[in-house]
């Protein structure tokens, strides 16, 4: 187990390594932006992804909120259960995200889906509803890359295809855009 444990520490050092410093630059931006222009911050994935984008709208919403200037306006589109099981049940389960966007988003506005694959349905027609409506995307991947890697505006690849190891990385990404605005000064003021 000892060997396991390395191996695996090792693979994640390789993941976290993976990480595009001048993409996550231009993340922290964009959510820079779309702090002082008050625009929504919409996050959500499937799985492990999906309690990713709800521990990272946690953060940003309490902990980064309360460092800068403004209130970041964000919501994780996971954590409405019984909104997602009507569209879901009514509808598709394709468009539980989507129809979410319908009722809430606006043109500006910015998402931020966080997928392994790449590939989940319900993802990539979300964020075809958010390219057709103007709304600035970024996506979260891991090393399949996927649809969503053709169709996000920004993307960040996580050079893995191990779900552990890319949905930590994505939370590292997560924790790196959510303390920048509570331990660097310049993005907590207008």
């Amino acid at each position: 187990m000892i060997n396991y444990c390395s191996e695996y520490i090792s693979l994640q050092k390789k993941a976290l390594e993976s990480i595009d410093r001048e993409t996550l630059a231009k993340v922290i931006g964009l959510f820079k932006s779309a702090l002082d222009e008050e625009r929504q911050v919409f996050v959500f994935g499937n799985g492990g992804s999906a309690a990713n984008a709800s521990h990272f709208v946690t953060d940003l919403g309490k902990g980064s909120s309360d460092k800068t200037h403004k209130r970041f306006r964000c919501m994780s589109l996971n954590d409405n259960a019984s909104w997602i099981t009507a569209i879901g049940n009514d509808y598709a389960f394709e468009d539980i995200f989507m129809r979410q966007l319908m009722n809430l988003a606006n043109p500006g506005d910015l998402v931020m889906v966080l997928s392994v694959s790449g590939d989940s349905p319900n993802l990539v027609k979300a964020i075809e509803w958010a390219k057709t409506n103007q709304l600035h995307s970024i996506a979260l991947v891991g090393g399949k890359k996927g649809r969503l890697a053709e169709l996000a505006d920004t993307v960040m690849i996580i050079d893995d295809t191990h779900y552990g190891r890319v949905e930590d990385a994505h939370m590292g990404i997560c924790h790196m855009i959510t303390y920048a605005f509570m331990e660097k000064t310049e993005l907590q003021k207008p």
